[in-house]
């Protein structure tokens, strides 16, 4: 995951914590802590403890390095931590190597994959897509293991719920829950299938990563909060065409398939918008300096 996350820009002086307020870019990696302890303790929803250390050592160790080797600075960590933990969470597999390599992929395309300062895909959904490509013998990921209970879900949700909506990114998750639900009654309609069926994975831990922490990444995703919501929906779409095909990755290859093309046309337009700009400032100045002159 971001999954970037939910996080890591930095914060200006004026956000500056004072006395014991944390700093909000350790908010998201407390989050997404809380919310493996809690799933670990009550549902031991881990492949292995170890193999999620790893995938954090590896994510972190890899930011260092390319920071300092691209860069030249010490990075912060957030960011690493919670691509880490991420594919710690997410990824399954019996073997150790993919916990490791996903890590690396991940933090490695947050320096390739990059224009004009934002990533295409969200780091840790890359990764994992790529694995499931590339390696489907040797990894899969975390879908309907986890345990469904509702009180473990409502408080998860609630809490992080006020976090992505102190971070002004609640309208992002509420579009894409509702257009699940939305999308959950139509398949519902084409298949035959009961509505809760349907709707059911939602409920799922895996999907609350998915929903706090790759779609509302501030690297990965789009400018206006209109464009910001209509990605969402073209993701839960093409998520839902997926799962009709039976696809139990559904949400990784959507978000996969969808982010870096929403972020490439806005990137194109933000430029043609910067360049119309500084066009009508240039005629705006020829034409007062020709006013001038002929005065």
């Amino acid at each position: 995951m971001t999954s970037a996350t939910l996080t890591p820009t930095a914060p200006s002086p004026n956000s500056a914590p004072r006395g014991f307020a944390i700093d909000s870019r350790y908010v998201p990696p407390l989050f997404i802590t809380l919310i493996l302890v809690v799933a670990q303790w009550n549902f031991g929803v881990l492949e292995s403890a170890s193999r999620t250390a790893l995938a954090i050592v590896a994510s972190i160790f890899t930011e260092i390095v390319l920071s300092r080797l691209l860069r030249g600075k010490w990075p912060h960590l957030a960011s690493a931590y919670i691509s880490g933990i991420s594919v710690g969470i997410l990824l399954r597999s019996p073997e150790v190597w993919p916990y490791i390599l996903c890590s690396i992929i991940a933090i490695t395309s947050k320096y390739v994959f990059t224009i004009k300062g934002r990533h295409l895909w969200n780091p840790s959904n890359f990764a994992i897509a790529v694995l499931l490509i590339l390696a489907p013998f040797a990894v899969s990921t975390l879908s309907v293991q986890w345990d469904n209970r509702l009180w473990a879900m409502l408080v998860i949700w609630a809490l992080g719920s006020v976090i992505v909506w102190r971070l002004r990114r609640l309208h992002i998750c509420a579009t894409y829950v509702l257009a699940f639900v939305v999308f959950a009654a139509l398949r519902s309609v084409w298949t035959g299938h009961t509505f809760w069926s349907e709707v059911a994975p939602i409920t799922g831990p895996m999907y609350q990563l998915f929903v706090f922490f790759m779609i509302t990444d501030p690297k990965t995703t789009v400018g206006s909060k209109r464009a910001q919501c209509t990605v969402v929906i073209l993701v839960a779409f093409v998520e839902s065409l997926l799962r009709l095909n039976q696809n139990i990755h559904a949400p990784y290859y959507a978000l996969f398939s969808v982010g870096p093309i929403a972020n490439l046309a806005d990137i194109w337009l933000q430029e043609r918008r910067r360049k119309s700009t500084l066009s009508a400032q240039s005629s705006q100045e020829q034409l007062s300096t020709s006013t001038l002159t002929a005065d």
